[in-house]
């Protein structure tokens, strides 16, 4: 009989913009792979569904791990538990995911945030496995933010909403309103990808190094990290995301965070070494997915 450790787990990033699916044990360890543009429900979760089936044909996966966009009901007491509630992804608002896929698959399916996911799978494989707490923060499309203090994933009335926080707007240096549909100038509606092209009206990757444009990125991202810094005081701060593969921007959020913190608070981990306080994801573009497969072991063996 197999230890656990060699069971194989399955995992999903639900994302907004596309699904990966994963089964295997672990980073070193992954048996296929596969992913799907994100389209409507009745679309995109079949073909998950399909997916499983076939690759878990000889050898079942012991159980599931979702790492959703969201928001999501994560209150286990509540009627809409697991659901996806309020987002403005068109046909996405009330798909209950875990339910779905426990269904179908047959399995134990356990669910949480795409960004709680990915800080999970950077904490357990990546670049914070040497800490016990860390913020991961991915800029793309939208921003989102989770985290790990002292072990555990964050998760309160709800989980974090850490792209939705309002930071410091100058209407004269940036005229640009947000582009959020909930709050306009949130930390999503100045920095995303979709507010980087609402305000100078071509996609980021068309948008060259050293432009204007990233400058006034760094800030709203450093103001951002700041805050999370004051606020949680984790041992680590990793950054992904599409936007952050852009030349020079860490490096310029990096040294805009050290002037921001001006010096107040025993922080010398962060204005000593900034460059191993915040930094890339250590499992690449493969954080949440692995993430989500982590979420399933980890809650399956409790």
């Amino acid at each position: 009989m197999k230890s656990s450790q060699q069971k194989l787990y399955g995992g999903i990033e639900a994302g907004g913009t596309k699904f990966v699916c994963a089964v295997g044990t672990g980073p070193g360890d992954v048996k296929a792979i596969d992913t799907f543009t994100t389209v409507s429900p009745e679309s995109t979760l079949p073909r998950v569904v399909e997916f499983f089936r076939k690759e878990t044909r000889t050898e079942p996966i012991a159980a599931l791990g979702i790492a959703s966009f969201g928001p999501l009901d994560l209150n286990p007491e509540s009627t809409k538990y697991g659901r996806i509630i309020s987002t403005p992804k068109p046909d996405w608002s009330g798909i209950d995911l875990p339910g779905y896929f426990r269904d179908k698959l047959s399995v134990p399916v356990f669910l949480d945030t795409d960004v709680n996911g990915a800080a999970l799978a950077e904490n357990t494989w990546g670049a914070a496995r040497d800490v016990n707490s860390v913020v991961y923060i991915t800029v793309g499309t939208g921003i989102g933010g989770g985290g790990i203090i002292n072990g555990q994933l964050l998760r309160g009335i709800s989980h974090p909403e850490m792209g939705h926080i309002r930071i410091p707007h100058d209407y004269n240096e940036d005229p640009f309103p947000g582009s959020c549909p909930y709050h306009g100038d949130c930390l999503e509606g100045l920095a995303s990808g979709t507010a980087i092209q609402k305000r100078w009206g071509k996609l980021p990757e068309k948008i060259p190094a050293g432009h204007t444009a990233w400058k006034l990125e760094a800030k709203y991202l450093a103001l951002a990290v700041v805050d999370y810094i004051y606020t949680l005081a984790p041992q680590r701060i990793v950054i992904g995301g599409g936007i952050m593969k852009t030349d020079g921007l860490l490096a310029e959020v990096r040294e805009k965070v050290v002037e921001l913190l001006h010096g107040y608070g025993s922080f010398p981990e962060v204005t000593e070494d900034i460059a191993e306080y915040i930094v890339r994801p250590g499992l690449g573009d493969l954080s949440g997915v692995l993430g989500a497969m982590t979420l399933a072991r980890k809650s399956a063996e409790k």
